[in-house]
């Protein structure tokens, strides 16, 4: 027996926008109840990147609670996103305001088809991601899950593909996995479901389905116990991941018994 000590596994680092990320979690910061709970919430998730609703939280002004007093954006990256933007002109307009406000290029882009669905435009998403790449923005989009549209958009020079499993804020999870993984074998950017994720499995398995990452909101925010949900979302990413990486058995027509039958007493 060997007195080795096995060597730790090499960190499964992955890079958006050649920044290096540990967290496969991304997490957002809407929909809790105060902003300590929202602290709380991305410390044990073991988030590394938060996104911000830059029409709806304040991040400016002094007087009033603000996020960068509970969440450091020092030690987590800010990810400015459209949310609530219908149009490519707002979408752009918001996003500007987000880089005078804070410096940050890295931002996600998601132009909202209408109030019913919260399905992507992607006609003005395309307009903004246009725009937005031709002023240096480093764009995550938030898009359909249609496997051409998706390499439409890395053809562009989007730095991250985030197809919805399900609509915003639906908890379903993934419904359309054919797509999502004819989405993944065509990138050569990091894919990343966004929105409809409801519980740990869902993050499992799209994880499972090769996706680089996962990003998630109401999930925890509206779970009955945020931070143990965030827990829960942190390992199942976590095993998702390994799932993928270790490679599934092969589905089967039959039964397959787990000892050999030959030769038995």
């Amino acid at each position: 027996m060997s007195n080795q000590t096995p060597k730790a596994p090499a960190k499964d680092i992955f890079h958006i926008a050649g920044q290096p990320f540990e967290s496969r979690l991304i997490v957002g910061t809407g929909k809790y109840k105060d902003f300590e709970e929202t602290a709380l919430a991305i410390e044990e998730s073991g988030a590394e990147i938060v996104t911000v609703a830059v029409r709806r939280v304040n991040v400016t002004n002094p007087n009033e609670p603000m996020l960068v007093d509970f969440v450091d954006p020092k030690k987590i990256t800010y990810l400015p996103n459209t949310a609530g933007c219908f149009t490519a002109d707002d979408a752009v307009r918001t996003l500007r305001l987000a880089r005078e406000a804070g410096g940050w290029d890295l931002v996600k882009l998601e132009v909202l088809g209408d109030h019913k669905t919260l399905y992507p435009n992607m006609i003005e998403t395309l307009k903004a991601a246009e725009q937005l790449l031709a002023e240096d923005f480093k764009v995550m989009v938030y898009c359909s899950d249609d496997p051409l549209m998706a390499k439409q958009l890395e053809d562009m020079g989007c730095c991250a593909i985030m197809p919805l499993a399900a609509p915003i804020g639906s908890g379903l999870g993934v419904q359309n996995p054919v797509s999502i993984r004819l989405i993944i074998e065509g990138a050569n950017v990091p894919v990343l479901v966004d929105a409809g994720v409801g519980v740990a499995s869902d993050a499992a398995i799209a994880m499972e389905l090769g996706c680089d990452g996962v990003l998630m909101n109401t999930a925890i925010a509206e779970a009955g116990d945020p931070i143990r949900m965030a827990r829960a979302m942190k390992y199942a990413v976590r095993a998702g991941r390994d799932a993928y990486l270790a490679g599934r058995m092969p589905r089967k027509k039959y039964a397959d018994p787990s000892s050999p039958l030959a030769g038995l007493i």
